[in-house]
């Protein structure tokens, strides 16, 4: 905050999901709730009387909008929330005493509520200017590095995430071929449906969530983030591309992962796919050398290696939509998808201890119904190591036992 000159910061929203509330809140999440933090103060939680319980297990101080006589301003206004927000941000001030500058506005909501309530408060207030963030914001920057108790909720989900990929792996490895589908016992076929409605329960036995895992059999696996599609029937020979993202019940933080599998054996043309996408994945980890590194150098090594396989790019063929192209990875944590970024275009972010990261090559042929991709999610201990969290095997064909 002092680096860009910020007198305080409000972390608002409506009823959405807002992660950067219930990061300044230590994982609470109150729906409807504010957190407004001087320079050089503790955050304070802002919540309604009945959120008081809820909002105190964030061990911050608790603010209910009653005492600020949000219930007298609502009067007042008629009942307009626009207005009655205005109104509220004047008695914060004078609460926190907050002197004149920049203010910082953070959260999540609506577009076009957010945008005229912005209009609203700069015309109310003139000796406050409100800003906002484009690019690398505070929250990003905060994000990036994990302290020691946000790698242990980290390690705890990473933990229950492989359990589930075994689980999984086991639960279709109980089938049997019948030709080359794979059927259940009464012989009818076994589907992506019921791999996906699986994993879900196995997830919420675990104290997890899942938030959109992609389970792609076939001509899906070939685009990257197909989801699958629920009556597709699994084929022995046909490529799986399992990507699992889980989360902690409720909202917290997230693991990454996904495995290529072939049931019961693999075509030459697949596992040769496979094999690249192993030795790009290896490639990967052993171009890593430490923080202060640029994350950008590790898709370089990989961009190198497909490239001399003779694959299409996104650096050798911009907008190209076979061969490898996305980026080799990303930051974790609250959101699925947060700094540092490691792709060929972003320069500026550096490998950093306490980083949470992804590194995820894939290849994607949609005419030759091929596509594979490897993630494991890495912990960069305070040591400098890069440690992998997703000890679960790569191997390509599961094989049915059933």
């Amino acid at each position: 905050m002092a680096e860009r000159n910020l007198q305080a910061i409000f972390v608002t929203g409506g009823e959405q999901e807002n992660t950067p509330r219930a990061y300044v809140s230590n994982g609470i999440d109150i729906h409807g709730g504010m957190n407004v933090i001087k320079r050089g103060a503790a955050p304070v939680l802002i919540v309604g009387g009945m959120e008081l319980e809820e909002a105190a297990k964030s061990g911050l101080q608790v603010v209910n909008y009653a005492d600020l006589g949000y219930p007298e301003i609502l009067k007042e206004v008629e009942g307009s929330g626009a207005r009655a927000c205005v109104k509220l941000y004047g008695k914060i001030f004078e609460k926190f005493k907050i002197p004149p500058g920049k203010i910082g506005l953070f959260g999540v909501g609506e577009i076009h509520t957010w945008l005229q309530r912005f209009k609203m408060l700069s015309a109310a207030y003139p000796q406050y200017e409100f800003v906002g963030e484009a690019d690398m914001t505070l929250f990003d920057e905060a994000y990036q590095t994990k302290d020691s108790a946000e790698v242990k909720m980290i390690l705890d989900v990473a933990a229950q995430t492989q359990l589930t990929l075994q689980a999984t792996w086991d639960f279709i490895a109980s089938h049997r071929a019948q030709g080359t589908a794979v059927v259940k016992p009464d012989g009818t076929a076994l589907t992506v449906g019921d791999v996906k409605r699986f994993v879900i329960r196995d997830l919420m036995d675990r104290g997890l969530e899942d938030t959109g895992m992609i389970f792609a059999h076939g001509h899906d696996c070939t685009y990257p983030h197909s989801r699958g599609t629920a009556s597709m029937a699994l084929q022995t020979g046909v490529p799986i591309i399992f990507d699992l993202f889980p989360r902690t019940m409720g909202g917290g933080y997230y693991h990454d992962c996904t495995r290529t599998w072939c049931i019961g054996h693999a075509p030459a043309a697949v596992r040769e796919i496979f094999e690249q996408v192993k030795t790009a994945f290896e490639t990967a980890v052993k171009a890593f050398k430490g923080p202060g590194q640029k994350c950008h150098t590790l898709q370089d090594a990989v961009l190198d290696y497909f490239e001399s396989k003779g694959h299409q790019t996104q650096r050798s063929h911009p907008g190209t939509t076979v061969g490898y192209v996305h980026g080799l990875g990303h930051g974790v944590g609250l959101n699925i998808h947060e700094r540092p970024g490691m792709s060929h275009l972003l320069k500026e972010d550096t490998f950093q201890a306490g980083n949470f990261i992804t590194i995820e090559p894939g290849l994607y042929y949609p005419e030759k119904t091929v596509g594979a991709r490897i993630e494991d999610s890495f912990l960069i201990d305070e040591t400098g190591r890069l440690v992998s969290i997703t000890p679960f095997t790569k191997d390509l064909v599961l094989p049915l036992k059933g």
